[in-house]
């Protein structure tokens, strides 16, 4: 390696193809596979690293992008954070996290702040969503993409999933199993999830139902609203369906306190197929909403953008899928844990 900093030149020199080619194949596009790591091959074994103040005065460009979320240690968000990183990486960009704030207004703020430059996109995922943050998102500076509400309506490029229809299956599954006494545990109803899951649950359930709100979707909050839930049933409840996994946890914290079982006493189902779900103890029956696969297609709706701000707005729907694990199984025969429906 030498003493003095390697140049783009100096690299397409070594791997033998052209400044442009080099360039291209340095971002991820526009190069075959093997030229760009014959190019990247190069560019290690001489030490180069790409001059990111220089290129972005060149291109106009930050290549950066914002990954906007109301909290940043959800393992959804956390699953569609590696899930943009895939996809934008490869393209030269990297990934900026930030969040949103607890409030349409902070979340608002935060949207108009992209006019100031410093990143080339935002995937955002708002909790909530009003006609002031849908006005900044259509007055930014930049491209923004939404993952949650459909708002292809008002020129908005989004992803979105059809989390009432996953309550509804997850209801489903619990009456086939013969549960017939069903409370809900949902999160705040000024949310986007927390409006459409309750809807959700009403349509399926089509009677009343205990149903309790806890303060926020985590754990702590799913457990103090879990207990009064099952202290406040008229009759004690033979299954429970949370809006989210953390949620779930909580409820099931909560069973074990007055000694009951789960799912023998008390079947509980969640909502997001996270990581925790899939190790706790009894593994946690969840309705899947394709965290990863939503993060996928907001990163290669970005991508478009970037290339062309002019596109007209897109809509991606990820489907919910239902996955049966220990926490709604019974104890002897029933599906087979793990199971897809």
């Amino acid at each position: 390696m030498t003493s003095t900093r390697a140049t783009l030149l100096q690299v397409a020199e070594r791997a033998g193809v052209s400044l442009a080619s080099t360039s291209r194949a340095l971002h991820g596009t526009g190069a075959s596979p093997a030229m760009i790591e014959r190019v990247r091959a190069a560019a290690e074994e001489l030490g180069y690293s790409p001059d990111a103040i220089g290129r972005s005065l060149r291109m106009k460009k930050t290549f950066q992008i914002a990954f906007a979320v109301a909290d940043i240690g959800n393992p959804v968000y956390v699953e569609m954070m590696r899930a943009i990183h895939e996809v934008l990486a490869p393209h030269g960009y990297r990934v900026v996290v930030m969040t949103t704030g607890d409030t349409s207004t902070s979340t608002t703020d935060l949207v108009r702040s992209l006019n100031s430059g410093f990143v080339d996109g935002m995937v955002i995922s708002p909790l909530r969503t009003d006609d002031r943050l849908i006005e900044a998102i259509q007055q930014a500076a930049v491209p923004v993409v939404v993952i949650g509400r459909a708002l292809d309506a008002h020129g908005i490029s989004s992803v979105s999933t059809d989390s009432a229809g996953g309550i509804g299956q997850a209801v489903r599954h619990l009456q086939d199993l013969g549960r017939r006494r069903i409370g809900f545990l949902n999160g705040p109803l000024d949310t986007t999830p927390g409006q459409a899951r309750q809807r959700g649950f009403q349509e399926a359930i089509r009677a009343d139902s205990p149903t309790e709100i806890a303060e926020d979707f985590t754990v702590a909050a799913g457990l103090t609203a879990a207990r009064r839930l099952l202290t406040n049933a008229p009759e004690r409840l033979d299954a429970i369906v949370a809006a989210n996994d953390l949620l779930a946890i909580g409820a099931i914290h909560a069973i074990r306190e007055l000694g009951l079982s789960v799912p023998g006493d008390i079947a509980v189902t969640g909502m997001d197929d996270t990581e925790i779900g899939r190790v706790f103890h009894p593994t946690l029956t969840s309705v899947s909403l394709g965290s990863t696969e939503r993060g996928r297609a907001a990163a290669q709706l970005m991508l478009r953008l970037a290339d062309d701000d002019g596109q007209d707005a897109q809509q991606v729907t990820v489907g919910p899928e239902l996955i049966v694990r220990g926490s709604t199984v019974p104890a002897a025969g029933g599906l087979t844990e793990g199971g897809r429906r």
